[in-house]
């Protein structure tokens, strides 16, 4: 095994106290801390995930600042660290992001290709431990407990191999943080981006944490942020200087929260079979809609997207919603709940197509967004209905198309829309 006081991150050599340089290939990228050999638990996130796939894919992109995102009016899913030095940042208008870095290249995100990536990733890191959580398609907490053996090498050595691996092999980087809970291991994976490794112990945790704004707790968001500086509370250590007591009367559940994580106390474990709770797709227009014959088509098309993902998250859903944002910035959400889970566009778009008809005519829309949830097992889903052949006939036709789109691509086959009356009459 690796030794436990340091090793060099970019060979594996150990790394002796008081070097700044491997002995053996010269790198500056060493891990040491005192706790290294103890510490099981890791947050692993992928630097820049989208813009780093497409700059992989396209090496003419290597040196120049990408923004995945779409359209004059759309908002920032991500960009590289270029861009960031530009002053742009995830969920950023797209018009502001443009003004900072004028000379962006801006791609349109593609979530199928994405999905493909991040399950490769996915799958290295089950091969270092069945217990992964996974967070988003990018990111998830590992532990590595009991894993010395097979391995060979402690978890902070199987981390920097795995790294290596993805970068070697995938053609991404990811940032690693290593603590002693998932807590401290979320804030440690984005302390050195992109391709860092950063350790927290537990011992040092309260001190590590005490100067930092009270943000770095998961859960405080800005508006609970103002709450709690409008009572003199900025940083986490003025969060520790309070007793459980108060904080649990002035602020409920949230005051407990807030009670232990500033002191770095998690007792959260990795959870495999935490699930994802819902699967979506949205598009901000460059101009407001309300034509329902321009709607409906573009829903058509998320639908679509949404389905291709159920299935190539080999999950299916009962609930779908229909989220709309009009020209005011108002956001209204409309749900239903179907008798069967369902993997399939059609189903899909027929139930947001009703909820996007019942709307009052004349509502200007910026952006339009489906999403289905209650989430359940693949197996479940779209059994036959003996009642209505016509929707068994659609599903079958349905997985038929998928074959041929795997096979030729999406364009091979679309679905045409029919006019009717039951929208010019707004039902």
């Amino acid at each position: 095994m690796t030794s436990a006081a340091g090793f060099c991150r970019d060979c594996l050599t150990p790394a002796a106290d008081g070097t700044r340089r491997c002995v053996s290939c010269g790198s500056p990228r060493l891990v040491r801390h005192p706790a290294l050999a103890a510490l099981t638990i890791a947050h692993v996130d992928c630097d820049a995930f989208y813009a780093s796939i497409e700059k992989r894919d396209d090496p003419s992109l290597r040196d120049k600042p990408v923004i995945v995102g779409g359209g004059k009016r759309g908002v920032v899913s991500t960009c590289c660290y270029i861009a960031r030095i530009r002053g742009v940042r995830s969920a950023m208008p797209m018009f502001k992001a443009l003004s900072a870095c004028p000379d962006a290249v801006v791609i349109k995100p593609n979530m199928e290709k994405y999905a493909k990536v991040g399950r490769e990733v996915r799958q290295m890191m089950l091969d270092l431990t069945p217990l992964v959580e996974p967070l988003s398609i990018d990111e998830a907490f590992l532990d590595l407990s009991g894993t010395e053996r097979l391995h060979h090498a402690i978890p902070a050595v199987t981390l920097a191999r795995f790294a290596r691996k993805v970068e070697s092999e995938i053609g991404i980087t990811v940032s690693v943080g290593l603590a002693a809970n998932k807590f401290l291991a979320k804030i440690a994976s984005d302390l050195d981006k992109p391709r860092g490794f950063s350790v927290i112990g537990g011992a040092e945790a309260e001190d590590f944490l005490a100067p930092r704004p009270v943000t770095t707790i998961w859960g405080v968001g800005k508006a609970f942020a103002e709450k709690l500086a409008n009572d003199g509370i900025r940083t986490v250590g003025d969060i520790q200087a309070m007793d459980q007591v108060t904080l649990a009367r002035r602020y409920g559940a949230m005051g407990l929260r807030l009670a232990k994580l500033s002191h770095g106390i998690d007792d959260r474990v990795v959870d495999p079979t935490s699930k994802r709770k819902s699967v979506g797709a949205e598009t901000t227009f460059d101009d407001d809609l309300s034509d329902l014959a321009t709607l409906r088509p573009i829903l058509r098309k998320l639908s679509e997207k949404v389905a291709r993902r159920l299935k190539a998250l080999d999950i299916a859903g009962r609930n779908v919603t229909l989220k709309l944002k009009s020209a005011d910035f108002k956001t209204a959400t409309r749900s239903r709940t179907l008798a069967d889970p369902t993997q399939l566009a059609d189903r899909i778009f027929a139930a947001a197509d009703d909820l996007l008809a019942r709307e009052p005519r004349g509502g200007r829309y910026r952006l339009i967004g489906v999403a289905v949830a209650d989430l359940d097992e693949a197996r479940l889903a779209d059994p036959n209905d003996l009642v209505d052949v016509t929707a068994t006939r659609k599903a079958a036709a349905e997985r038929a198309m998928d074959k041929v789109r795997a096979k030729f691509g999406l364009k091979a086959m679309e679905v045409g829309l029919v006019y009717d009356d039951r929208i010019r009459r707004g039902r």
